[in-house]
């Protein structure tokens, strides 16, 4: 695992002392995610220069240094991630050819040897791993860029005044002298909607993140209209499964499955350095937890986070699966201090406006974690593929239950759910639960209550996933000066190619929420301890093989994940298991009206947004109000506020004190601009490929 940096100065007009110069400090500001090694490739003549911080895993010794050249000299890469079937890509390639001498056993050499056997384009193909890399051609002149097919590993890219840059992270971008930080109103309207900036946006205008399973090409001689390409993408891979649909008993399934995962896991297993997983004791992180302990003849170093509040704590059930499994198991139970102290850090570890609250007990996870290990395998992915989320259950049974009364009575339906605090809810619940059958237990029903209330005021079933996915409903509502382009991400055609509902939620979880909010929690707060973080259910071997399935193997009796569940029991009894979804939170609703009411007083406070001119104080001072006194439940939506305002104080200090920043102040730097003309900026659609 590692960062990468560089870019390619069209303009041409820096020695190699230079190039090496800015490129040290663009890969200076990643050092978190490789503080083992550090490495730079220029070339003045192109204008290309490349850098790469290493967290060493496999190959722990200098021949796996980055930047790395290919062995007949066109390909020079920096990569970050792992190429998990390097070995079997090696034995393959040896097979073709005698004459491959390689000179260490990196993954990152076989990654280059593929592409002078195959090329760029004809090697991605083969690939089984999370990867975001780099590679210069030096024989076409072209710089590549690509990234995995479900977007574990992150890449930024963009055009500056007649530079391109990409990196790792945000701040990597920053370093170089060309960068302007002029924040996008319209990718802020996206993340007030989704509570992180969705691919290809970022915060910032001219700069975009690389969509997942796909590739983009810089050529050095004409770098015009740039537009990625996909080499795969999980819409073909959907429709693929369901126009040919596994047509075998649910036992071929449960087998071909547990079969399936046993491999992923035990690839994502090889490891030069210590290696652990992450355990909360639900269905996906036990059933990663329990492949890897039968693959293992020692016991598999676990953790595990608790916190005191109950609805919250998830480390009993952790702790019993490790029993069971026979790991060696460590939890930690977080106190409000230790969680509140994390938060000053979130705006530079997320490099732009990222507001999922499970940030804070995913780093502490990942802190805990890197004091024993270097790897850890986490469980993620599960739900996008196989319906575990209560969306996925739910949604047709309520819109069946209400969707036929007119839309003026659903409002006052909803208007009655939530005149009630979730407290209350809670309580209510609390003094009627003996006479619940279990199914309809819940952790947290209050705010589940007040969840679905927001569904019924929606027109109709094609806007439920639309409502289910945002915080604002109408961002517009609450930004200054940004358009709403009213984002549904690969939501048209859907409804031809997969014609069940709850698969087309499905799937747009897995091209949305999947790789721009639960992926980028765990890249960032992992790589912020030098972490690498390996997710094995997200193999497109099992992404592919569960789109084939059909929806009834997924969601079954009331519940998500039955196949998974199944394959799951044959290694931990089902009582362990079976329990009302948790999700992996803090309860950041009280806290914002106790520990945390004097930092939120003073990031909301009228005059300042006023004087931010990004949002209008008029509705956040709304429910401010209302969540202090208990009336409402706005902590989502307060926590969007919160965590865009205190990503501006960090990085825009010219916004603070006195009137909205110049040009000059957006920029990291001030330098002259290229007098040739810019390039065009990369071809962007609001609807991705993949």
């Amino acid at each position: 695992m590692c960062g990468i940096a560089g870019f390619i100065d069209l303009c041409r007009r820096s020695s190699n002392e230079n190039l090496r110069a800015i490129t040290g400090r663009m890969t200076d500001a990643l050092r978190h995610r490789g503080p083992d090694d550090y490495g730079v490739w220029v070339d003045a003549e192109t204008g290309v220069a490349l850098g790469h911080r290493r967290l060493a895993v496999i190959d722990l010794s200098t021949t796996g240094h980055q930047p790395m050249v290919s062995g007949s000299g066109r390909f020079t890469i920096v990569f970050n991630g792992e190429l998990y079937n390097f070995k079997e890509l090696r034995k393959e390639l040896e097979q073709v050819s005698d004459s491959l001498g390689f000179r260490g056993p990196s993954d990152t050499e076989v990654m280059l040897a593929c592409f002078d056997q195959w090329g760029v384009k004809g090697a991605l193909p083969r690939f089984n791993g999370m990867f975001a890399f780099a590679v210069w051609d030096r024989e076409e002149r072209v710089l590549h860029l690509s990234r995995d097919r479900m977007g574990e590993k992150p890449l930024y890219y963009g055009w500056m005044r007649g530079t391109f840059l990409f990196g790792s992270e945000l701040k990597a971008l920053c370093g170089h002298p060309e960068f302007q930080g002029e924040i996008n109103r319209d990718s802020l309207m996206l993340y007030m909607r989704h509570n992180c900036v969705p691919a290809p946006h970022s915060i910032y205008h001219g700069i975009y993140k690389l969509r997942p399973g796909n590739m983009i090409s810089v050529p050095v001689e004409a770098p015009l209209d740039l537009k990625p390409v996909p080499y795969w993408t999980l819409r073909e891979a959907a429709a693929r499964g369901n126009a040919n649909p596994f047509r075998g008993t649910t036992e071929d399934a449960i087998g071909q499955l547990d079969a399936l995962l046993r491999d992923a896991v035990r690839l994502r297993m090889l490891s030069d350095v210590p290696l652990g997983g992450f355990l909360s004791g639900g269905v996906d992180s036990s059933i990663v937890t329990a492949l890897m302990q039968v693959q293992r003849s020692r016991p598999v170093k676990t953790f595990t986070i608790g916190f005191d509040e109950s609805a919250y704590d998830e480390a009993p059930f952790a702790a019993a699966v490790a029993r069971h499994l026979g790991t060696e198991h460590t939890d930690l139970y977080v106190t409000p201090t230790e969680a509140l102290a994390v938060i000053p850090n979130l705006p530079s570890m997320y490099d732009e406006p990222f507001a999922d609250s499970s940030q804070i007990p995913t780093f502490l996870l990942c802190q805990m974690a890197r004091r024993y290990v270097t790897v850890g395998l986490s469980g993620d992915g599960g739900d996008e593929l196989f319906g575990g989320y209560n969306r996925h259950v739910w949604s047709n049974r309520i819109w069946d239950a209400v969707g036929w009364l007119p839309p003026s009575a659903r409002s006052l339906l909803a208007d009655a759910i939530r005149s009630p605090s979730p407290e209350t809810w809670d309580r209510m619940f609390g003094l009627g639960a003996r006479f619940l059958p279990r199914s309809a237990e819940q952790r947290t029903p209050g705010l589940k209550l007040h969840k679905i209330a927001e569904m019924l005021r929606v027109k109709d079933r094609g806007s439920l996933y639309l409502r289910h996915t945002s915080h604002w409903a109408d961002p517009t509502d609450v930004v200054i000066g940004g358009t709403d382009e009213e984002y549904r991400t690969n939501a048209d055609g859907v409804q031809e190619e997969l014609s069940n509902f709850i698969q087309q939620m499905m799937f747009l979880d897995a091209v949305t929420y999947l790789p721009d909010d639960i992926l980028v929690k765990m890249d960032r707060a992992s790589m912020a301890v030098s972490l690498e973080a390996r997710v094995p259910l997200l193999d497109h071997r099992v992404v592919e093989f569960a789109w084939s399935l059909p929806a009834s193997f997924k969601i079954r009796d009331s519940a998500g994940k039955w196949v998974l569940r199944q394959v799951l029991y044959r290694y931990v009894p089902q009582r362990l298991i079976d329990r009302p979804k948790t999700g992996f939170g803090i309860p950041i609703e009280s806290w914002l009206r106790g520990p945390l009411r004097d930092w939120a007083e003073a990031l909301v406070d009228e005059h300042r947004l006023q004087v931010e001119g990004f949002f209008k104080p008029a509705p956040i001072r709304r429910i401010w109000a209302e969540h202090l006194s208990g009336r409402g439940a706005w902590q989502h939506h307060l926590w969007d506020v919160l965590m865009f305002q205190a990503w501006l104080e960090e990085n825009h200090q010219s916004f603070r004190g006195g009137g909205k920043a110049t040009a000059a102040d957006r920029a990291c730097y001030t330098v002259p601009s290229c007098t040739s003309p810019s390039p065009q900026r990369a071809s962007t659609s609001p609807l991705p490929s993949a």
